[in-house]
């Protein structure tokens, strides 16, 4: 039987090496080598989108492939596509790191110079291990994907533009269509969703920063389920903790939160740290919140660049919300999209803050009537990014949940 093989090697040289020696290995079907984390995990989402059998058998990941260190790669790649064989291609071959790279989900490991007997032993025993997932699976293989639940970030392009209220309602909209939902509070030095509804809660995303391998159980404990159902994982009431939590103790709170919930919304507020960029690199949704305004068009355009120079995100993998829109604004959304390079929402939400005001006063935003125009723009905005139950049927879904106003809305703007 054939196994297929995907190099995942950021050196030009070490990559020739590597196909070399791959297009040698018998029943062998090497891809042509993908060259950062990125791409890994976008080939490998795009192909188990397709059906579980369009994946690899076994995926090598070399020491040095970026942005992404390669221990977090190889336990991303083995939390997401648990029927694909993970082998490490390193030149440290301690105890150490072998009982790391098993921890984190390596089926095998390979030593560096590269040996043709060790690597086909390897690749041999990681692609027996993936075909017996795959036969245990059967049936249910076409049901199983790999990339778990959908991750949307929401970041703001200045502070103040309203990415916490954002965050909060595409979190409301998709629990109130029947999905489990996480909202997490990733704007970790100064977040307000506890204060936006109305919560007090000691644990925070810090306490998970120094768990290496985070069990259902130990989310459970940090998480506060609200009276909306929603899942919280809030910021810390200490700001200065928020530096506890590190780009990778937030892909590990991320992988965790997707393998247990059907959304998973993080506000990421205006502020870049390695945290927050680190989710917004695992996101299949990058939303970037701006409002009509010369000063905040060009703080988005500005996060856009920074995002791209950091290899975060490209631009034409942004979306842009346009917040506090009006007609007679001289800024319209068009304009913005070709200010910033990104695609502008369909909806833009509209500059109605008397309406928002009684319950952010009160904390308690859950409770916005549903007739509110601010409500009505968010909640089809969560539509147009599919974290709505039964795409097909939205209007039912949200109809059964009781909000009349979103609704209406829907029927008017085409169902979008």
């Amino acid at each position: 039987m054939t196994t297929r093989i995907l190099p995942a090697v950021g050196d030009p040289d070490a990559a020739r090496s590597v196909s070399t020696l791959l297009s040698q290995l018998p029943d062998a079907e090497p891809a042509q080598p993908v060259t950062d984390s990125t791409q890994l995990v976008d080939t490998l989402a795009r192909l188990a989108a397709a059906s579980l059998d369009e994946l690899p058998e076994v995926v090598l990941v070399h020491e040095r492939i970026g942005p992404v260190p390669a221990l977090e790669l190889v336990r991303e790649v083995a939390l997401r596509f648990p029927a694909v064989g993970v082998v490490l291609i390193t030149a440290d071959a301690s105890p150490v790191l072998f009982s790391a790279a098993m921890d984190s989900g390596a089926r095998g490991l390979v030593t560096l110079p590269l040996g043709y007997e060790e690597l086909a032993s390897r690749v041999q025993a990681a692609a027996q291990w993936s075909l017996g997932v795959r036969r245990h699976l059967g049936g249910g293989a076409e049901r199983i994907t790999g990339p778990g639940g959908t991750v949307v970030t929401v970041s703001g392009a200045k502070g103040g533009v309203g990415a916490t209220v954002t965050a909060v309602h595409l979190a409301l909209a998709a629990r109130a269509s029947g999905r489990s939902v996480a909202l997490v509070d990733m704007d970790l030095q100064s977040g307000d969703i506890a204060s936006y509804l109305d919560v007090q809660f000691r644990r925070s995303v810090a306490d998970l920063a120094t768990i290496a391998d985070i069990s259902p159980r130990v989310l459970q404990d940090a998480v506060y389920v609200h009276e909306t159902g929603l899942s919280l994982l809030l910021a810390p009431a200490e700001g200065e903790r928020g530096e506890e939590v590190t780009d990778r103790a937030a892909r590990q709170v991320v992988s965790a939160l997707r393998g247990r919930h059907e959304v998973v919304v993080l506000d990421c507020g205006s502020r870049l740290d390695s945290a927050n960029a680190a989710a917004i690199e695992m996101a299949d949704t990058a939303l970037l919140v701006t409002t009509p305004d010369v000063v905040a068009v060009r703080a988005a355009k500005r996060t856009v660049r920074m995002w791209e120079r950091l290899q975060v995100r490209k631009a034409e993998e942004t979306v842009t919300l346009v917040n506090r829109h009006h007609r007679s604004t001289e800024i319209q959304p068009p304009l913005v999209q070709k200010i910033t390079g990104t695609r502008v929402a369909g909806v833009a939400v509209p500059a109605q803050f008397k309406e928002l005001q009684a319950v952010v006063d009160a904390g308690r935003l859950h409770e916005l009537d549903a007739k509110s125009t601010v409500k009505q723009a968010l909640w089809t905005l969560a539509g147009e990014l599919g974290l709505v139950q039964a795409a097909g049927q939205p209007g039912k879904e949200l109809a059964r949940a009781g909000d009349r106003g979103s609704l209406g809305l829907r029927r008017r703007t085409g169902g979008r």
